[in-house]
């Protein structure tokens, strides 16, 4: 492990200060906890929207006829 150092401004050394005593950890352990949870928001697949879009009976709702997807709609 090797020493770094990180200019903070006050309020977040406040915060920073706050959240090792609330957690009961060094500011160290919670600056680590930070940059491995900002790591894995960072390479989780972006492309949810997508997910399994290619599985199923190939039928889409431009399909379904106006008429049934508006049945019942305002009743």
């Amino acid at each position: 492990m090797k020493k770094t150092s990180v200019y903070l401004d006050d309020s977040d050394v406040e915060r920073l200060s706050r959240l090792a005593a609330a957690e009961g950890r060094s500011q160290a352990e919670v600056i680590r906890s930070a940059l491995a949870a900002y790591e894995t928001a960072q390479t989780t697949p972006r492309d949810f929207a997508l997910d399994g879009t290619w599985e199923g009976d190939g039928s889409s709702v431009a399909d379904v006829p106006e008429e049934e997807l508006l049945a019942g709609f305002g009743a």
